[in-house]
């Protein structure tokens, strides 16, 4: 079983930063891409930023020039920096972390979120 756990969350004024971290934790071989997505109330969950096992990284638009993710394979965790949050990144951020888990196969694995929420 593979373990996704998010931080860093938090309250911070437009403007600010928040770095966001997801780190998995359990029985697999290797991680291959991992994204962070947000998803706020009575919306569909939104695709923010994405990294491959590569390093390779693809950005949603409203974000792009904001937000950098980065991996540190040696620590299963990958990062997401956000500068000059908005009002509009208020929402809940999660993380999908698809690895090559030792029992179940490959397959994508979901955290239970981390709430952003940017004042005004």
């Amino acid at each position: 079983q593979v373990q996704v756990v998010e931080s860093g969350g938090g309250l911070v004024q437009a403007g600010g930063s928040l770095r966001l971290s997801c780190r998995a934790s359990g029985s697999f071989y290797s991680i291959n891409a991992v994204g962070w997505y947000r998803q706020a109330p009575g919306k569909q969950r939104e695709l923010v930023a994405t990294i491959t096992s590569g390093g390779s990284t693809n950005y949603a638009d409203s974000v792009k020039g904001r937000f950098t993710i980065s991996r540190d394979n040696a620590k299963n965790t990958v990062l997401l920096q956000m500068n000059s949050l908005k009002p509009e990144d208020t929402t809940v951020y999660y993380c999908n972390v698809n690895a090559d888990a030792v029992v179940a196969g490959t397959k994508g694995y979901w955290g239970r979120g981390t709430q952003v929420t940017v004042s005004s």
